[in-house]
């Protein structure tokens, strides 16, 4: 009698163990670290434990509006210190969505304290800080998904199997990305004191120290080489990304990019507002280009890819595809982006919600969920994030460094007989950060 209910006990008692919802943390809790954990809310029966921000208005907004989504009602945690956050225990996993330059010191911590993460993108600032990162990922065996959810999108993923891998593109040879949006910060603010609610020496971090300036925060930190990499690190690496995942590219062979800031002088933003680079596969070329202003070349397509094959043409962005074949004879292809408003009706009264990105990052989110399961690597991996933030990273070194061609040997992560170049694969952090990587010489 014992034997015979043991066993449906312990599969019960197994059962259990695996349905228990896991104790999600998130460091960031501004725009998109919001988005990204609400959408993992509406997909999994998760419990958020901790939240953290150096803003302490953010953070108290943030576990509200957590308190109110997720089923328990309970208010998480909160910490302006992620390494306190961390240190206390109490989960599994943790989501990063702070500004770039806080990317790498979390995620590696993350990594040490035995949690999967979810990473959003550019990985990281410098490419020293993404080895770093990477390796921890491996030495700790922790499941890392970057968000690049273009590999995540509906329409898109149908672009994919059902376009370019049926072969209607044909031999493609060259594909043309791009933003044309306005989204470079014009303004010229004076410095000025932070607000009481914002701790900016932690927010700065590890970055060097400028005057506070309104334009920082929150969102607009990306007007700012210091904190980031430009349009190029921001929107750049989300279609490189696309198109390595859509053709089964890995690393670029040569890397170039000219460009400057052309046409808004009299901004305080220190980023580009025009810039071209080139990412050579060998036989095949992409080509990225930005503007900050002007019209785009395809209002349709103000930010996307345009893929040219022998046979057709594809355009892919955000909002849908079109497949354009050269054989008459051949229908043309339109889909419309994916909304999902019957089965998450939330979606539409969201505050800043990208409503069209919504499925797509819930789609990464369950993909890195099975993954997390099953130990695997999930569509987005810190090595694929790596490769693509890498690979921008060294556009806008070829940019500072006058447009030259930079080879790129991806086993020894050197630019090839170019000790300039090397010598900005690895950024100086301001004390007491310390950087994770190795010292270039």
């Amino acid at each position: 009698m014992l034997r015979r209910h043991f066993f449906p006990a312990s599969v019960a008692g197994l059962a259990y163990a695996q349905e228990k919802p896991k104790r999600v943390g998130l460091i960031g809790c501004g725009w998109y670290g919001k988005a990204d954990l609400l959408r993992l809310i509406q997909v999994s029966p998760v419990e958020v434990t901790s939240l953290c921000d150096v803003d302490s208005t953010m953070l108290a907004e943030a576990a509200d509006i957590v308190a109110g989504r997720q089923a328990s009602k309970k208010k998480p945690a909160t910490f302006k210190d992620y390494r306190q956050m961390l240190a206390a225990g109490n989960l599994d996993m943790v989501l990063i969505a702070t500004p770039d330059h806080w990317h790498a010191l979390p995620m590696i911590e993350a990594c040490q304290a035995g949690l999967d993460i979810y990473v959003q993108k550019p990985i990281s600032v410098d490419v020293v800080e993404g080895q770093a990162m990477v390796a921890a990922a491996r030495k700790y065996k922790r499941v890392v998904q970057v968000g690049t959810q273009r590999r995540s999108t509906p329409h898109l993923i149908e672009a994919r199997n059902q376009i370019v891998r049926d072969g209607k593109l044909g031999k493609v040879g060259v594909v043309e990305i791009y933003c044309y949006y306005h989204m470079r910060a014009t303004q010229n603010p004076p410095d000025g004191q932070a607000p009481a609610n914002l701790d900016y020496e932690f927010w700065t971090g590890p970055a060097p120290m400028r005057p506070y300036n309104p334009l920082v925060h929150p969102r607009r930190w990306r007007a700012f080489m210091e904190y980031g990499n430009g349009i190029v690190g921001d929107m750049c690496v989300h279609m490189l990304d696309m198109t390595r995942w859509m053709l089964d590219l890995g690393w670029p062979k040569s890397v170039s990019s000219t460009g400057g800031i052309l046409v808004d002088k009299a901004s305080k933003a220190n980023i580009t507002d025009t810039q071209t680079a080139t990412f050579d596969f060998g036989d095949l070329q992409v080509i990225w280009q930005h503007r900050s202003y002007g019209a785009a070349a395809d209002p349709q397509y103000p930010w996307g890819a345009t893929f040219y094959g022998d046979k057709g043409t594809l355009k892919a962005g955000v909002m849908g595809y079109d497949f354009i074949p050269l054989d008459k004879g051949v229908k043309p292809v339109h889909k419309d982006v994916t909304y999902e408003y019957d089965r998450y009706p939330e979606d539409r009264t969201e505050k800043d919600l990208e409503r069209h990105v919504a499925p797509a990052i819930r789609g990464h989110m369950q993909d890195l969920l099975a993954n997390i399961a099953s130990r695997g690597k999930p569509v987005a991996d810190i090595e694929q994030g790596h490769i693509s933030t890498t690979s921008c990273i060294l556009a806008n070194i070829s940019q500072q460094l006058g447009g030259r061609t930079l080879v790129w040997d991806s086993a020894a992560h050197q630019v090839i007989g170019d000790a300039g170049a090397n010598r900005l694969l690895r950024r100086p952090y301001r004390s007491p950060w310390n950087h994770p990587g190795p010292k270039r010489v």
